[in-house]
């Protein structure tokens, strides 16, 4: 466990110690954020790791860590998208991502979880040809990186697949 007031210690993308490891006793709440469920991490913990707002945490299986301060990690959480999406192209037909993701953002929207982006994405599996639709979903322009971030296709890779890419991802 190392010192509180130390920075994280870097081992290639990742911190060594993670969250859960640093303050044992620390106890999180489960709340509702949005359609999902989330946790507050306290400011303190967050400046001990020198992660604030804008920063990324990663969430594996053995706890939370910060990803690294450089340009090259949005460019590799980018990367991890357009894999993602890759997959879901190289695995279902245009007219089941369609489905899914029309589901899902009629999901998203009637509880009140709705953006630009949404309606970008809804706008692209209505009415787009399936080249726009592989352009969005696989492109590696700053739009296509700023769409995948809100992919609404999730839900149609197994969990193990999604877990073998983020893994790949982290080196």
């Amino acid at each position: 466990m190392r010192h509180p007031t130390r920075p994280p210690v870097w081992k290639g993308w990742f911190a060594v110690d993670v969250i859960t490891c640093y303050n044992l006793h620390m106890k999180l709440e489960l709340r509702r954020i949005g359609n999902s469920l989330g946790i507050i991490v306290p400011k303190n913990a967050l400046q001990n790791w020198g992660v604030g707002e804008g920063d990324y945490l990663e969430l594996g299986e053995r706890g939370i860590r910060p990803f690294p301060k450089s340009g090259e990690s949005h460019a590799v959480l980018d990367e991890l998208k357009r894999k993602l999406a890759s997959e879901v192209v190289s695995r279902f037909a245009p007219n089941l991502i369609r489905a899914q993701g029309l589901a899902n953002l009629s999901r998203w929207k009637k509880s009140g979880v709705w953006g630009k982006t949404y309606a970008e994405w809804q706008e692209i599996l209505e009415s787009a040809s399936d080249g726009e639709l592989f352009a969005a979903m696989l492109g590696r322009d700053e739009n296509s990186d700023r769409l995948r971030q809100s992919p609404p296709y999730v839900g149609l890779l197994p969990r193990e697949v999604v877990r073998r890419l983020n893994e790949e991802a982290a080196g």
